[in-house]
């Protein structure tokens, strides 16, 4: 856990989030920006700084975050119509919590290109 990371606090309860799923391997929270009418954030309780810094270790644990993002899209009521599930790497890729998070976002049509 990185004391100075927005994620590991939320994770650690010293900043506040309304979560929405949590098990032994991640925390989902709705994130505090969306830009779709369900768009949640689901986390690794490890710190992670970005996807580029994951390891071969880190495998089952990524894993869990994808899992954990489709139990989310359920509990958020798209999961049957469909959601987008991103994962942003550095400053050009949008990230800006350098922790390594999944966005949830659905309930809209997703348009294409992204970004």
């Amino acid at each position: 856990m990185s004391t100075g990371c927005l994620f590991c606090n939320i994770v650690a309860r010293t900043t506040p989030a309304s979560i929405v799923l949590e098990d032994e391997h991640v925390l989902a929270f709705r994130d505090l920006r969306p830009v779709a009418p369900s768009h949640a954030l689901v986390v690794p309780k490890k710190h992670i700084t970005g996807i580029n810094d994951a390891t071969p270790e880190d495998a089952a644990l990524l894993g869990q975050v994808l899992l954990g993002a489709r139990t989310v899209a359920e509990q958020l009521g798209v999961g049957a119509s469909g959601y987008r599930l991103v994962l942003n790497q550095g400053p050009d890729g949008g990230q800006s919590v350098f922790h390594v998070h999944c966005h949830v976002m659905g309930g809209r049509p997703m348009t294409w290109p992204p970004g």
